[in-house]
């Protein structure tokens, strides 16, 4: 199916500065937000605490609920309506962690009820302690880094067949890292550091193809962290889920482009690159809309009429779908020249 014509010429890589502007604009909001708050929003997967989801027959004001919990010494606790303001269902979260045995679904279903003279439902508790959910940090942040690694090591060994040279680099890489990790080096800090060093290797191993899609893939997942923390959206254990497809849907778009261009750089060798990558994006532009489009439909659907629970998952994906589509074109591609720019200074 191809509903763009095929002779089609648009000048992508004309626009290749604003569009480098852009990105950093959106990286440098995200990044700001992220300092203006603290940091992300974790959830109770991150954070530790206790999750509490209950459901009353009829309209109950919020500060009903607050009262109610302040009779058991939750009067900190942050309360916020869940699904639609029709179901009357209410999210109740508390930084302490409550075991099952201590009778606190028990204690607070009769100090709401007694608050709020309404029939009570307590349809879920979820409890993480804190040593868990620092464990869970560092895992989903080893998870998204060790993503990274992997599909750069794939990208180098199909595009310019240098597998054994960027597989030392990428095992150099997680043995620092790992044994940094032993030293109870910042986590955060080891994985930030791990991809700059990441970034200036791939830059002098002129492993360019790699650098693309790890700088796109970075760009991606960097914008959408930025947009939950503009938003102040709970950060969760699925939206690491969603961020680590976020990464298989942006490279899957990066290697069509990339796999044209190594079609097209065998076919077109006497023309410049700058017009080699640009046609490259033109001819798979039909490919790739078709695909952005169809996807969008599914995941806007889910976030539509999906439910409470998969609603931030599924607003994750929306807006990963419409970055990493942006990343291939504008990102991942344009970095090819600047190595030829590099090339001419050598």
């Amino acid at each position: 199916m191809r509903f763009i014509k095929p002779d089609i010429n648009i000048d992508f890589i004309g626009k290749k500065k604003i569009a480098f502007f852009l990105s950093v604009a959106f990286v440098a909001v995200g990044l700001l937000s992220l300092i203006f708050h603290g940091g992300l929003r974790l959830g109770i997967d991150f954070a530790g605490g206790t999750l509490v989801q209950i459901k009353f027959k009829s309209p109950v004001q919020i500060d009903e609920i607050k009262a109610g919990l302040d009779t058991i010494g939750l009067g900190k606790s942050s309360v916020q309506q869940f699904g639609q303001q029709i179901d009357n269902e209410f999210l109740i979260r508390t930084e302490i962690s409550y075991g099952s045995g201590e009778g606190f679904s028990s204690d607070m279903k009769k100090a709401l009820e007694a608050s709020t003279q309404q029939e009570m439902e307590i349809r879920r508790v979820e409890m993480v302690g804190p040593q868990v959910g620092k464990d869970l940090r560092e895992k989903a942040l080893f998870a998204i880094f060790y993503a990274l690694l992997f599909i750069t090591i794939y990208i180098s060994g199909r595009f310019e067949l240098k597998w054994i040279l960027s597989g030392v680099v990428a095992a150099a890489l997680i043995g620092a890292v790992y044994l940094f990790d032993l030293f109870d080096v910042s986590i955060p800090f080891l994985i930030g550091a791990a991809l700059v060093v990441t970034l200036v290797v791939f830059w002098f191993l002129e492993l360019k193809y790699a650098m693309g899609a790890i700088v796109a893939l970075m760009h991606d997942v960097i914008i959408t962290i930025g947009i939950f923390s503009i938003f102040d959206k709970e950060f969760t254990l699925p939206i690491i889920a969603a961020l680590l497809t976020i990464v298989g849907y942006s490279l899957n778009d990066t290697i069509i482009v990339f796999d044209r261009i190594r079609e097209n750089l065998k076919k077109f060798h006497k023309k410049p690159l700058a017009y080699i990558v640009n046609r490259s994006i033109n001819e798979t532009l039909s490919r790739t809309i078709l695909t952005s489009l169809t996807t969008l439909m599914v995941v806007v659907t889910l976030f539509f009429l999906g439910g409470g629970i998969i609603h931030d998952f599924a607003f994750a994906l929306i807006i990963g779908i419409l970055v990493g589509t942006y990343s291939s074109v504008y990102v991942a591609s344009p970095i090819l020249l600047a190595w030829q720019g590099r090339a001419k200074k050598k």
